[in-house]
């Protein structure tokens, strides 16, 4: 009996492992490399392109951004929370997978665009979910989208902080946008000489 147990809690496990497209949770190696980065995730650059034509968001902001987000783990997460140091209370927030996108802010876009099914630890869907974002925020806050910068604040800080300036109150974030945009800036060139 022990062991029909045993063998039906593997079969549980197993069931709920993996992720889709990329999703074994690991990242690419050589992260500062873009054609690197693409010669080992084909699927990466089909979602990228398709995203690019979609929504019009340049492949290498959408890079940049994932970059900085999940640095390409499908099922990344944030950190945990602890109570006295030591007894762990929850995450930092709901963010998860490769656009950390938050639980609400999936919702709504399932409900504009995405579809029930979609998933936050599929790289087809997450580049979907970020061209959908970053259009949206070109069209509610006139930000274009090859400004990177700008949209990783509005990104990172919702369209609503971002037009109220929360950043400006967070030096930390405005020095991460600031190195996302020059990671973008060298995946643009990198890009153009991939074969």
């Amino acid at each position: 009996m022990i062991r029909y147990l045993q063998i039906g809690c593997l079969l549980v496990l197993t069931a709920c492992g993996g992720g889709g497209s990329g999703g074994d949770g690991r990242a690419p190696r050589e992260l500062d490399n873009a054609c690197s980065i693409l010669a080992q995730r084909p699927d990466y650059l089909r979602a990228f392109r398709t995203a690019e034509r979609k929504w019009g968001v340049p492949v290498h902001v959408q890079m940049a951004t994932i970059y900085q987000e999940s640095k390409f783990i499908s099922d990344a997460r944030t950190p945990l929370r602890y109570s006295l140091g030591v007894i762990p209370v929850g995450r930092q927030s709901s963010a998860f997978g490769y656009s950390q996108a938050l639980d609400a802010t999936w919702k709504e876009y399932q409900q504009a665009e995405g579809g029930r099914r979609t998933r936050r630890d599929d790289i087809r869907d997450a580049t979907d979910f970020m061209g959908w974002y970053m259009a949206e925020t070109n069209r509610s806050l006139g930000i274009s989208l090859s400004d990177v910068r700008n949209q990783y604040l509005a990104y990172h800080d919702g369209r609503t902080g971002y037009r109220r300036g929360t950043y400006r109150g967070k030096p930390w974030l405005v020095r991460i946008a600031g190195e996302l945009e020059a990671r973008a800036e060298v995946y643009r060139v990198q890009l153009q000489s991939c074969s």
